[in-house]
């Protein structure tokens, strides 16, 4: 299982040198990548958790990494879907992909947040369907030298996009999840599946099955799938036998990678961002960068 970190997106810790500083540790120590997430707006109220009080954009974010790595994959788990135009994620990925010299990974999704979706406009009407348009969109333009889309939902007429991305045919696309129907989505019509923060990790790999199921109904190969789970570390004292998975000492921490791996995942990458005590607008960010930086150390590949 490949191991991936995530740099600093949330809360008072997510400034650009620390951002810039857990980017470059993470390469030095061999992670195999950084993934950021979207969170657009927050209620008035601020009654959602902390981690979404205060969250940089993703895409930028990758592409002021990018300028500061040379070899580390850059992900983004996930981008909404319904609050985007596919055109212009199309046009945003390529060009980072050819800035970043070939790393992107696009994770992509539907979104839950209602107060998101009356603020971009964006409809929850058959928006399954929406997304496998959305999808197909996306890689015509990335993949075709004249692209051309007539659907229910996208109107593209032919036209070209240049420059294409480095990765052909396009960068991989990951979905994610945890309905039945985006699961088996996933396996349908993704190069793989991203687990989300508040996913059961005990039973993960039943979420894993599902994908590889769809996709050989699908006539494809499961085995070719990604499995990547975003994995909310949150270190703590012993915990006792019944504990959240990825939560207690390092040493606990290390032996639920394993666990994982086992239940099919095929890469998680490390996030203290939804650590209350890291990623909140109230945390102290030297202390914060200082934790991030014990683990770095402690969960690096090879370790």
């Amino acid at each position: 299982m490949q191991v991936g970190f995530a740099p600093p997106v949330s809360g008072s810790w997510a400034t650009p040198e620390n951002m810039v500083h857990v980017a470059r540790r993470a390469e030095q120590l061999g992670y195999h990548s950084l993934w950021t997430f979207q969170r657009l707006l927050v209620p008035a109220d601020l009654g959602w958790s902390e981690t979404y009080h205060s969250v940089q954009d993703p895409l930028t974010t990758l592409a002021f990494l990018a300028a500061h790595t040379g070899r580390i994959r850059l992900g983004v788990a996930v981008l909404d879907m319904p609050f985007l135009s596919p055109v212009v994620l199309a046009k945003q990925a390529a060009t980072l992909d050819v800035l970043a010299g070939g790393r992107l990974d696009v994770g992509l999704g539907l979104g839950w947040a209602e107060e998101e979706y009356q603020a971009t406009g964006a409809s929850r009407h058959r928006r399954g369907r929406r997304a496998e348009e959305f999808l197909a969109v996306l890689r015509a333009l990335w993949r075709d030298e004249v692209a051309a889309h007539r659907g229910e939902f996208y109107q593209v007429p032919p036209t070209r996009m240049q420059p294409k991305p480095v990765q052909r045919p396009h960068p991989p696309i990951l979905l994610g999840g945890h309905a039945p129907g985006a699961l088996r989505r996933a396996g349908r019509l993704a190069d793989g599946w991203v687990s989300g923060s508040q996913a059961d990790l005990r039973g993960i790999g039943a979420a894993v099955a599902t994908v590889r199921a769809a996709a050989d109904d699908a006539g494809r190969d499961p085995a070719a799938l990604r499995f990547v789970c975003r994995g909310a570390v949150r270190v703590r004292p012993a915990g006792p036998a019944d504990r959240e998975p990825l939560t207690g000492t390092l040493g606990q921490i290390r032996s639920d990678l394993g666990r994982l791996a086992e239940a099919g995942i095929t890469e998680l990458f490390v996030d203290l961002n939804f650590d209350p005590e890291i990623g909140s607008p109230r945390a102290d960010p030297y202390e914060s960068l200082r934790r991030a930086d014990e683990v770095l150390d402690a969960l690096a590949p090879g370790r």
